[in-house]
């Protein structure tokens, strides 16, 4: 059972101290579910009657609060949708009307409800060492419906409102520090952590001696910001998930509305927004990331990983050999052919690994890479990952000659995009300490880990591959040894049916703009260019080389991979944007449901996850298969929904 927040009320002199606890350490929210705000409702009782100067709400340590309780939201009604609005804004208006000065002393992560009861008191302080402060809803196709859209412009104007609400959760759910939110004004006072809730508490009883007084907003340029946010909007979600807009709108009604006009309006459009699809899909989707992920352990004890070896010095090498360093900060040796390169690799991983570390730490994490071109300073690495050229026979050679240097008990990780494992592994003396590791690009942005566990791998290396990966801070997805792995996969088949688009004389910028209707986070032509058409075509022969009718080669992909760029237009017969919606959504939904039945990963939500940490793809179409199954397209190709196929065993292909 989940801990239940409370508002425990103390008092600190002539001062009410209102803590928002639920009794567990910071790595447990606090969330806002109908027991929180029943406590909520007995400390603003207590506060309407007892005599004080003032209250200041804060939260346990390094934590504000986080607000709503997402869990009440899937499969929610319109009535209860708005009823929740209501009771908040009843609540969180009963805190504003108090008649003594009220502070929120925001000591660590304020998201979300937290952030809109912080906006309902009087004044604001807030500490340096805060670094998640926001409103997501927009994020996961929502808004924020306690009062948020009319007291936040209120408070710092429309350019601000329209940063934290809508801009910044479009924007990977952007989050902003304890600093910045007092240069925008939210806060009024930035306290050092020391005496942080001393100090609060001190500003409060100022503040019943002298209001603050503030500066009201300038609203002069609110026609344009809101103009140029609905363009932004625009060109990143494309009409596909309603919040931004609404978000928008209800900034907008700001201006003139009352705040009781204000929250009926928001109380009126969480009603229609909370129970309909995109807001159910990214509810779906948020659990995923955010809690199915993190549940994904295999069983066992990881081995200690001490040093790691990294074979390549190329970008994507570099990349990944830079978060090893970053994050776990032990010795890395580098090997590449030749030692130019291999030098200007060291130099550029520690220079980016010391970024924002104080300058002792930058020297050393600097001091511990190395590198040549031979395996001199592999013998005594505990993990040795390879990320040359994508060529089975290159990769083999290069564990073939690994496992003439390294200890018996070092672990062989490849980050292959598609090759098998398996094979890469056959000929080895040991493939049981052979697995899987493929990170994507950007390796520093990117959450997924692809954990790819062929036939022979053993536990102990899974379950230590897996520990460096949530070390590292991603999101290990464990997938069986399939061609293409998950993202790859469902990717490519996607881009071969805009590629057979394109052959057929549609243009290409008619291509991208239907493929973006469906709120993709780029346009495919922009997704080719970032992969790179030499590494797009090579996955795609290896997929044609598993599954020829599925993914039979593009004569356009290998032009551009060859660097000409020529459409190839095998039949003048243009798809209309209609066609080419339907026509990969119905590709990819035939991939997953093929490489679920193969047990690439046991669940239609492994694969969501998978997309959405690893590709990017939208909260608001939960991936892929939850939108496929709310169009009921997975019902009219397959016959039932995704979410009704039977969980299988990861497969060990």
């Amino acid at each position: 059972m989940a801990p239940v927040t409370e508002f425990k009320l103390a008092r600190a002199g002539d001062v009410a101290l209102v803590t928002i606890d639920n009794g567990e350490d910071w790595q447990k929210p606090t969330f806002f579910g109908e027991a929180a705000m029943r406590s909520l409702e007995a400390a603003l009782d207590e506060l309407e009657r007892g005599a004080y100067a003032a209250a200041v709400f804060t939260g346990k340590p390094f934590f504000f609060a986080a607000g709503a309780d997402i869990n009440e939201f899937p499969g929610i009604s319109p009535a209860r949708a708005r009823d929740g609005s209501r009771a908040g804004h009843e609540l969180f208006g009963r805190l504003r009307a108090l008649e003594m000065p009220t502070v929120a002393a925001i000591n660590g992560a304020c998201l979300g409800g937290g952030v809109e009861l912080a906006l309902h008191c009087s004044a604001r302080t807030i500490s340096p060492t805060v670094r998640h402060f926001a409103l997501p809803e927009v994020f996961l196709g929502l808004f924020p419906a306690w009062g948020g859209t009319q007291l936040l412009p209120r408070l710092v104007g429309a350019d601000a409102a329209v940063k934290v609400i809508v801009a910044n959760p479009l924007r990977q759910n952007r989050m902003l520090t304890g600093e910045q939110v007092a240069a925008l004004g939210i806060a009024d006072r930035l306290l050092a952590p020391a005496e942080f809730v001393d100090e609060s508490v001190a500003f409060a009883r100022e503040l019943a001696e002298r209001p603050l007084e503030r500066n009201a907003p300038d609203w002069n340029d609110a026609e344009t910001v809101l103009r140029r946010a609905r363009i932004a909007v625009d060109d990143q979600v494309h009409g596909a998930t309603p919040a931004p807009y609404v978000a928008l709108d209800l900034i907008a009604g700001a201006q003139s509305w009352s705040v009781e006009e204000g929250y009926a309006r928001e109380e009126e459009a969480i009603a229609d927004l909370l129970p309909g699809a995109q807001a159910q899909a990214s509810i779906y989707a948020f659990h995923l990331v955010e809690q199915r992920a993190k549940r994904m352990r295999p069983a066992g004890e990881p081995r200690k990983v001490a040093k790691i070896g990294v074979v390549g010095a190329g970008l994507m090498a570099r990349q990944i050999a830079t978060l090893f360093l970053r994050r776990l900060e032990v010795p890395i040796v580098l090997r590449d052919v030749k030692q130019e390169i291999v030098d200007e690799a060291v130099v550029e991983i520690g220079a980016e690994a010391g970024k924002r570390k104080d300058e002792g730490k930058a020297r050393f994490l600097a001091s511990i890479v190395s590198g040549g071109t031979d395996y001199g300073g592999f013998a005594d690495c505990d993990l040795v990952l390879e990320a040359v050229f994508e060529e089975l026979d290159v990769k083999k050679d290069v564990f073939a000659e690994l496992e003439r240097v390294v200890r018996a008990d070092c672990v062989l990780a490849t980050n292959t995009s598609s090759l098998s494992v398996t094979e890469m592994a056959a000929d080895l003396r040991a493939p049981r300490r052979v697995v899987g590791m493929h990170f994507f690009n950007p390796v520093a942005l990117m959450p997924l880990l692809e954990l790819v566990r062929p036939r022979e791998t053993d536990e102990e290396t899974l379950v230590t591959a897996y520990d460096v990966g949530a070390k590292l801070r991603k999101r290990p997805v464990l997938v069986g040894d399939a061609p293409g792995f998950v993202v790859n996969r469902v990717l490519t088949r996607m881009t071969r049916v805009i590629m057979d688009a394109v052959e057929h004389g549609t243009p290409v910028e008619e291509v991208d703009e239907a493929v973006m209707s469906l709120g993709m986070p780029m346009a495919p032509s922009v997704l080719l260019a970032m992969v790179g058409p030499r590494v797009a075509n090579h996955v795609l022969e290896t997929m044609h080389d598993a599954f020829p009718e599925r993914f039979p080669l593009s004569p356009t992909l290998a032009n551009y991979a060859a660097g000409v760029d020529e459409v190839v237009v095998v039949e003048s017969n243009p798809w209309t944007r209609e066609q080419v919606v339907e026509r990969v959504l119905e590709a990819v939904a035939d991939e997953i449901h093929r490489l679920l039945e193969e047990g690439v990963v046991p669940e239609a939500a492994d694969v969501d996850t998978c997309l959405l940490l690893g590709a990017g793809w939208p909260f608001f179409l939960g991936g892929i298969t939850k939108h496929l199954d709310q169009v009921g397209l997975s019902q009219r190709l397959l016959g039932h929904p995704f979410s009704d196929m039977p969980r299988t065993a990861t497969a060990r292909v």
